[in-house]
This record gives C-alpha cells, structure tokens and sequence, in this order.
C-alpha cells in the first residue's frame, strides 16, 4: 500500500477542524500510520517549500507553519496519494469543489488547511523529514478486508 503525508495547518488547528479532517480520511478507508502534534521547525519548513523560495510569500508561509502546532499524519492505501489530493481539494480555497475539504471550510490560498504530498516520490521524501523510522507503524487494518477487493490485494502484493 501506498503512503502519503497530510499536514493539518495552523489554521484548520486554531479553527478547530482537525477532528473533521481526520474523520473524512478515517471514512474514506485509509490507515493512520502515524500521526502527531508538533510546532514545525523553521529550518524543516524550508526545506519543505523549497520549491517556494524565490516567492514573494515563502517568509510569510515560513512563518504561519511555524506559528502554533500542526498535526503530521501518515496515511497508508491503495493509491493514497491521489486519494488524499481529491479529498484536499484545488489549494485555492474558495475555487475548490464543494464536498472536498477545502471546499467546504477554505477561502484562502495560504489558510487552506491542509498539506497533501503531490506524488509517491515527495510523500516518501516528506514522511522521512517529518517522522523517524520508530513512529511509522505497521499494523494489520482488519477493514481493509472490506475496503479493497481481493484482485486490488494482490496486486499490491505482487509489486512488493
């Protein structure tokens, strides 16, 4: 099964939305397979949004996710990834579909929530900047029994 990283934002902590957001991935079927609180480091932070250095907002962003506590969670499933990225909706809040986290409690660009790795690559390289071998667990999630059908099983188990 695949692995992603989801970051629950300053703002969806201090708007008290973190129950809701990993209620939808808990209904949806994916497997917690690590999660904490933690105020992220500046340093952390910029290796993360590298991408974004040369923006006139990566100082503002740098500053907002280190501001207060966020929730780091690792959520494991059949094509996570994607999952996950159309569960989070368009990053711009007030243009993300209805029905999509984003959607339904987002208008901004930055205040949008959530984090969502964009490929199995960046989620890989994010899980491992974020959580130590130790915290990921490995745990038999009984509902996967339900979830996935037997032909999607092993298929998973064949490209191990």
């Amino acid at each position: 099964m695949e692995r992603t990283l989801v970051i629950v934002k300053p703002d969806a902590v201090n708007r008290d939305l973190v129950g809701e957001i990993v209620h939808r991935f808990e209904r949806k079927g994916l497997k917690i397979a690590a999660m904490k609180m933690q105020v992220l480091k500046p340093y952390a932070l910029k290796e993360h949004y590298a991408q974004h250095k040369d923006k006139g907002f990566y100082e503002e962003l740098i500053k907002y996710m280190s501001s207060i506590p966020c929730i780091l969670m690792a959520l494991e499933g059949k094509d996570c990834v994607n999952v996950v990225r159309k569960m989070v909706g368009s990053t711009l809040g007030r243009e993300a579909e209805p029905g999509t986290i984003r959607g339904d409690y987002s208008v901004s660009n930055q205040a949008n929530l959530v984090h969502a790795s964009d490929s199995s690559e960046k989620a890989e390289e994010e899980i491992n900047r974020f959580f130590g071998k130790e915290e990921l667990h490995q745990y038999n999630k009984m509902n996967f029994d339900w979830i996935y059908s037997s032909d999607e099983k092993c298929i998973e188990r064949k490209k191990k």
